[in-house]
């Protein structure tokens, strides 16, 4: 295996405990910190080349988000990396009872391209500071991203304990023949189940950030203008090729016509009345993904935008207008600049139509009653959810983000990326004396010493109290 010899490499120098120090792990995270700082405008203009993204959304993405995560990481490291004690029972009272946060060992990060910066490197902030070397494979799909990254990152980390792999997927699938001690990947479902199943040879535990058709639901009772500005943002925002933005708006036939105008002049007032000639709007990734969004034009009919350039791979913020369910563009999720609108009869109907799908990794709600947010919230199952916003959960380090079911496995950001990267290992270390008080669990077994053993080990359930 092409690979062997390098995995290889990385297990000695983690077995040799270099990676476990913390001030070894403060090193490499501020490494990374001058990496972003260093590499700032290179990073920019990579990703401007990559998709036409623009720099405002690139800093904001894939340099400020990251330095957040870095920070809060370097600023909480000493009280995560410690021993967390737990209860005992009366038998262990004068013993030490506590979970240990160990490094995995030799992790695998497989990153996509449409967050090329962010989606390799928050997983790689959380699998330094728990202890672990790590092998990167960026996506060759944003390839000026992933040449920068191949050529830079080594100059910043030690290179005896975290590696950049390049390449497609021959390389990737040669990569994933290899024994990893944990494997963090981000990319579409069924690309997951391919991850998944190598992972399984080896038994490896995995993270799965997939992705999915991330309902929207307007009701009847909010603010147009408002939610028009914050869905046409998280939709359009990178033109569409973002995980959790939007896919679809799920209202009524009164909303939609009340939501047309609205959704207009929000595009009007963000990208001008040419988008094309807008700085603020970016680009679709490759040629491939630009023939497969210009077939989902078909759908349901194009109320607003709807213009292509097949030579800049140009795709106008585009609104589709009553989409039905068998429509192609409700067929897979949409990763463009596209918003279809299904129209439903009631909140009722909506959340039966979430719920007969496939869960999704994140799932809006709109409306000025806060019972309806709370409703949908309540009857529906997501990877995550936003009430009265798009996008905006994934800014918060205090938050876990992940998938569930077909839209992925496990989570992270902040300490719940610590906590993926760390194998949380039981650890209880008793007195080497006091042997009575072992002696109601040897043989041979009487009934006296199982009424001692009941009365020291058993865990009783806490009264409650009614209030008439």
């Amino acid at each position: 295996n092409p690979y062997g010899g390098l995995v290889s490499h990385l297990r000695a120098s983690w077995l040799s405990g270099k990676t476990r120090p913390m001030e070894y792990r403060v090193a490499q995270l501020e490494a990374l910190g001058r990496f972003l700082d260093d590499k700032k405008e290179e990073i920019l203009e990579a990703t401007e080349l990559d998709m036409g993204k623009p720099s405002f959304e690139a800093f904001f993405s894939e340099i400020l988000l990251c330095k957040n995560e870095l920070n809060v990481t370097l600023n909480n490291l000493s009280q995560w990396m410690k021993d967390e004690h737990v209860d005992k029972n009366l038998v262990m009272q004068l013993d030490s009872a506590f979970i240990r946060k160990d490094p995995y060992g030799v992790v695998l990060i497989i990153a996509p391209w449409n967050y090329p910066i962010h989606l390799f490197l928050v997983p790689l902030i959380g699998a330094i500071a728990a202890g672990n070397c790590a092998i990167i494979k960026p996506s060759e799909i944003s390839k000026n991203t992933e040449r920068l990254i191949a050529e830079t990152l080594s100059c910043y980390l030690d290179n005896d304990c975290f590696a950049v792999v390049t390449g497609g997927v021959p390389e990737t699938t040669r990569l994933l023949e290899n024994k990893f001690d944990y494997i963090f990947f981000t990319g579409s479902p069924p690309v997951g189940r391919i991850v998944m199943t190598a992972a399984a040879k080896h038994l490896t535990p995995v993270t799965l950030e997939l992705g999915g058709k991330n309902p929207c639901y307007v009701s009847d009772t909010c603010d147009v203008t408002n939610v028009a500005r914050r869905v046409a943002w998280g939709r359009f925002f990178n033109a569409g090729q973002t995980c959790i933005a939007p896919d679809y708006l799920l209202c009524t036939i009164e909303m939609q016509e009340k939501l047309m105008p609205a959704l207009r002049q929000a595009i009007a007032e963000f990208f001008g009345p040419n988008p094309r000639e807008s700085p603020d709007f970016g680009r679709i990734v490759n040629d491939k993904h630009f023939r497969r969004l210009r077939a989902l034009l078909g759908s349901g009919r194009v109320a607003l935008g709807g213009q292509t350039d097949e030579a800049e791979r140009y795709i106008a913020p585009t609104v589709l207008a009553d989409v039905q369910p068998s429509d192609p563009a409700m067929q897979e999720e949409i990763f463009g600049p596209i918003l279809p609108i299904v129209v439903i009869a009631n909140m009722d109907e909506a959340i039966d139509f979430i719920n007969a799908r496939p869960r999704p990794l994140a799932l809006y709600a709109f409306s000025c009653d806060s019972k309806i947010v709370n409703q949908v919230l309540e009857r529906t199952s997501s990877g995550g959810f936003c009430g009265n916003d798009t996008l905006m959960h994934l800014t918060l380090t205090s938050l876990p983000f992940g998938g569930i079911g077909n839209s992925g496995l496990g989570k992270y950001h902040g300490k719940f990326t610590f906590d993926t990267f760390s194998h949380h290992r039981g650890c209880l270390h008793r007195n080497m004396g006091l042997e009575t008080l072992n002696n109601p669990r040897y043989p041979p077994y009487t009934q006296q010493k199982l009424g001692l053993l009941t009365t020291t080990f058993e865990v009783k359930r806490r009264g409650t109290c009614t209030l008439l």
